[in-house]
């Protein structure tokens, strides 16, 4: 019989049944004869260069990619060199977008532009920056309440008379989006549009029909994403009395893309954790990718995937061996042909490869787990079981192992049994467990590895023999 293996099944104390996503590893959704869809690694993280500092938010301009590392803004040439251009206050993540001849720069509650020099504003009508983006010739900014633009003639000068505000919900403003050509501020509970019909004052109007009663828990828990043909803004909160969950949303109506499971997760969080939570996306290879970037993991939703299977496809990243660990890239950046990326740990730059799947030359594991084996209430001896994989693709001098366990009760786990899963030029083997031992009424198997055993799986086959009363 065959078992999925894109998702899986587990038990918890509630008691529930929770769904298992594979960690590590890549739904893929590919009819190639053997299913309708693998498992395949997650990229790997290289060592690109190293900067003055950890990695805060990263931009392309001009086909040049520009990074804040630490207390720094640095330029990173296509030799992974960092070259320190000025220093920029406040710590944590950065917003960067760009006007036509300058980098904008909100850090620490300040804006900056950067062409050949920095220039901090310094108009104290500024207020304090939240975010920022450009628009229109403007440069937007938020400092919680209210909308504030620059003047078209000189952009560090302010004119409170021109300020403008989110005025359906008094709730605060987290972030600015821009979006077809059109402003959004993101407030914790709603979302407005706002488009530029000109004047003397602020020259902005809020569209009322395009309001949505949903919105981001914190500044940089919102984005643009591409879901199939359409541009939407996806983000992590809800509105009034709801829990934190994962929405997109366009044109007054949201739509929730984290499942049960998912939202389980979050609600493990307090709302100050969550705050300070990332989302980015990634389009490669026909994925369209929303990450989610937890204190200590990493969650990826992929929209091309779940329109093909027809359900939610969500697979967890950490650059840990075993359980949760922060995922060591983000802030991802196509530039030099290659996607680039930072690390919130140390100062180390990355660029993400398929050819291997440790994260900065350090070893990480994966894991996955199979759905329900049921027999109407009867039991079953296993003889065989074997996962039909893609071995051989592994690093030479390595002797990678598949190790697996079973459950019967979805909390508790058998002992380990181990499978060679071939060197370097072994694509013929199979990696197959016998004498599996019996359920008396149903079983999970889960399989597990590390990064040394770099493998795709299709599929996992199962030989069971039925016991009937």
């Amino acid at each position: 019989m065959q078992v999925p293996i894109l998702s899986g099944i587990a038990t918890d104390g509630a008691p529930d049944f929770r769904t298992v996503y594979p960690r590590n590893l890549m739904p893929v959704p590919k009819d190639q004869g053997i299913s309708k869809g693998y498992l395949r690694p997650a990229e790997g993280i290289e060592t690109f260069g190293t900067g003055p500092g950890i990695d805060r938010g990263a931009i392309n301009w001009n086909g040049i990619t520009y990074r804040v590392m630490g207390y720094d803004l640095v330029r990173i040439n296509d030799d992974g060199t960092a070259t320190t251009l000025a220093a920029v206050a406040g710590s944590g993540q950065v917003t960067l977008d760009y006007s036509f001849d300058s980098l904008i720069i909100a850090s620490g509650g300040n804006l900056y532009y950067w062409d050949t020099v920095l220039t901090q504003v310094t108009d104290p009508d500024l207020g304090t920056v939240v975010d920022a983006l450009f628009i229109d010739g403007y440069t937007m900014t938020t400092d919680g309440t209210s909308l504030i633009v620059n003047e078209l003639n000189d952009r560090t000068s302010i004119n409170p008379l021109k300020y403008g505000s989110a005025e359906t919900d008094p709730d605060p403003i987290k972030r600015l989006l821009k979006l077809r050509e059109e402003a959004h501020a993101v407030g914790r509970y709603t979302i407005e549009q706002y488009n530029n019909i000109g004047g003397n004052l602020f020259p902005f109007e809020r569209n009322n029909g395009a309001l949505m009663n949903r919105g981001a828990i914190g500044t940089h828990c919102a984005c643009t994403f591409s879901m199939g043909e359409d541009e939407v803004i996806a983000f992590m909160g809800g509105g009034r009395n709801e829990p934190p969950a994962v929405w997109v949303g366009a044109n007054s109506v949201t739509s929730k893309i984290s499942t049960r499971e998912i939202d389980t997760i979050l609600q493990g969080y307090t709302e100050a954790e969550l705050s300070q939570a990332l989302l980015e996306t990634r389009c490669d290879k026909s994925h369209q990718l929303l990450y989610v970037h937890l204190p200590n993991e990493t969650w990826v939703y992929d929209a091309a995937a779940s329109a093909a299977l027809q359900e939610p496809v969500w697979f967890q990243l950490t650059s840990s061996v075993v359980g949760l660990g922060q995922y060591r890239a983000r802030n991802f950046v196509w530039c030099y042909d290659k996607w680039l990326c930072g690390d919130p740990t140390s100062a180390a730059l990355g660029q993400l490869v398929d050819t291997v799947s440790t994260h900065y030359g350090q070893t990480i594991g994966w894991d996955f787990g199979t759905t329900i084996l049921y027999n109407g209430g009867f039991g079953a001896i296993l003889h065989q079981i074997e996962l039909v994989a893609l071995p051989g693709r592994v690093a030479l001098g390595a002797d990678p192992v598949v190790w697996t366990s079973f459950s019967l009760d979805g909390e508790t786990w058998s002992q380990e049994r181990p499978c060679s899963a071939g060197k370097q030029g072994d694509r013929l083997r199979r990696l197959t467990w016998l004498q599996n031992g019996s359920m008396q009424n149903w079983r999970i198997e889960r399989f597990r590895g590390t990064s040394d055993a770099h493998i795709a799986f299709a599929r996992l086959e199962i030989q069971l023999e039925p016991l009937y009363a």
